[in-house]
C-alpha cells in the first residue's frame, strides 16, 4: 500500500543557522521586523510499505542514514 510520508528537518536550538539570520535581516530591512526566524528543509516521499508504522520507520531510516545529521538536526516525520 502507498503511503504518503512528510519529513521535516531542522536545525536543533542553538545551532548557528546563517541562512535564518539573513532572511530575518531581509525582512527587518522591508518593514518586517520579527522576534525570531528558524529555518527547515520540507521533504514529501510517497513510499509502498506493509502498513503505516513500517513506512515510518523506512523514513526513519532515510532521516538517520542519509537526510539528518543527528548532531545538528531533529526532525518530525508525518505518514499519511
Amino acid at each position: 500500500m502507498n503511503y504518503d510520508v512528510t519529513i521535516t528537518i531542522a536545525l536543533k536550538e542553538g545551532m548557528l543557522n546563517p541562512e535564518a539570520r539573513a532572511i530575518r535581516h531581509a525582512l527587518a530591512n522591508l518593514g518586517f521586523p520579527t522576534e525570531g526566524l528558524s529555518t527547515a528543509r520540507l521533504y514529501r516521499i510517497t513510499l509502498d510499505a506493509a502498513d503505516a508504522a513500517a513506512a515510518e520507520e523506512e523514513a526513519r531510516q532515510m532521516c538517520e542514514r542519509l537526510l539528518a545529521n543527528p548532531v545538528i538536526h531533529h526532525y518530525t516525520i508525518e505518514v499519511e
